[in-house]
């Protein structure tokens, strides 16, 4: 079932320059792709500050019914002025369809910037089952640290490898919550990191510029053959 991708006029608050804007679709765990509803009628406001809690929106999918929580819409304008897209905050609790058999689905989603790489970790971890993905409690030292029931989770967008004590601390923060640890890196690891996190039983990812993760070792690997 498709889903169209709906285009509103948005008008920067700092420069007055009209531009238009087509809302992105994103996959559901059930294969159809959901989009958030604009609200035409809104106004734009201006990104002056990140809240990892105001990033996010509820958007429910229209085949299945479920809702999950995707980026919310957002507009470069050449000005230099980030812009977040009006949406329409009542769709998301109109109801959907009623769930029926839901088929886990892969899709990627293309990383750009550090946002969309945890996105497409957020997704991928979705399709293992997890649905309720959030910020963790502890930053980690380097990247975005996520946490769900059983799991804990860094996604290292930065352009070096990750290191061993990246591993090592990431794992001491999963022993901690009694949980399982699992890294997603843009640019890989270093040689020692891979062989600390196979004695830690520390399920290590790389994404790909089309933001996919590939299992680089064997608790990666493991854990990508329980995916849907």
């Amino acid at each position: 079932m498709g889903v169209m991708s709906e285009t509103i006029s948005v008008c920067c608050t700092a420069c007055g320059r009209r531009h238009r804007y087509t809302a992105p679709s994103y996959p559901c765990a059930c294969g159809a792709p959901v989009a958030p509803e604009l609200d035409p009628r809104g106004a734009a406001t201006a990104v002056t500050h990140r809240a990892w809690d105001e990033e996010w929106i509820g958007v429910r999918c229209a085949a299945c019914g479920a809702e999950s929580r995707w980026p919310r819409p957002e507009l470069g304008c050449p000005c230099g002025t980030v812009l977040c897209v009006p949406v329409d905050t009542a769709a998301a609790g109109r109801s959907g369809r009623a769930p029926g058999s839901r088929v886990p689905a892969h899709r990627a989603v293309p990383i750009r910037t550090a946002r969309d790489a945890v996105t497409a970790a957020v997704l991928y971890l979705r399709g293992l089952g997890h649905r309720d993905v959030r910020r963790a409690d502890q930053r980690p030292l380097a990247g975005i640290g996520l946490a769900a029931p059983g799991i804990v989770v860094q996604v290292d967008p930065t352009a070096g490898p990750a290191s061993v004590r990246d591993v090592e601390c990431l794992w001491l923060t999963a022993m901690a919550e009694s949980a399982r640890g699992v890294y997603f890196s843009l640019a890989g690891y270093a040689g020692d990191a891979r062989a600390r996190a196979d004695l830690l039983d520390l399920a290590l990812f790389v994404l790909d510029p089309s933001g996919v993760p590939r299992p680089v070792n064997a608790p990666a690997v493991a854990l990508d053959a329980t995916a849907g």
